[in-house]
């Protein structure tokens, strides 16, 4: 019965976890998770189909290049079926699963929705929590120039 203790505790903090992940939004005024020094949520991971490896490996390429993303990583062969202009369609696609700031999905999307053949782009993004606090610290370090860029005012 003891080993019920810890994950009643867990479950009491699902609702939050199911609220902030509904609204899209991180929880408020989060803390840094256990004396790592990483601020939950800081980080997302966004998720992008494309229609075949050429088109991923050069959005990719660009959002390392530009900063916008730390990592990307290529998930091939994976088979989306969806609706579409009232017909269930069928495709082989490739998944891009792309590492960056929270703060920075705007701009992310925003690029990827200027470059991406498809009329309407797949960009969904999701907070990490948790995770290796060396890499999640490595991801915002890679994509820091991009943010300083992305809060920068204009000189126009």
């Amino acid at each position: 019965m003891p080993a019920l203790v810890p994950l009643a505790s867990r479950l009491l903090l699902l609702p939050r976890a199911l609220l902030s992940m509904a609204s899209g939004s991180p929880p408020s005024q989060p803390s840094p998770a256990s004396g790592s020094g990483y601020v939950p949520g800081s980080v997302s991971a966004a998720f992008v189909t494309c229609p075949n490896e050429k088109v991923a490996k050069e959005i990719a390429r660009a959002v390392v290049e530009k900063r916008l993303a730390a990592c990307v990583n290529l998930i091939p062969q994976i088979l989306s079926i969806y609706e579409w202009k009232g017909k269930i369609e069928e495709d082989s696609e490739v998944l891009m699963m792309i590492k960056t700031q929270s703060s920075l999905v705007p701009a992310l999307t925003e690029f990827v929705r200027s470059v991406h053949p498809y009329e309407v782009a797949e960009v969904i993004a999701l907070p990490v929590e948790q995770g290796n606090p060396p890499y999640l610290h490595w991801v915002r370090q890679v994509t820091e120039s991009a943010t300083d860029s992305a809060t920068a005012p204009s000189s126009a």
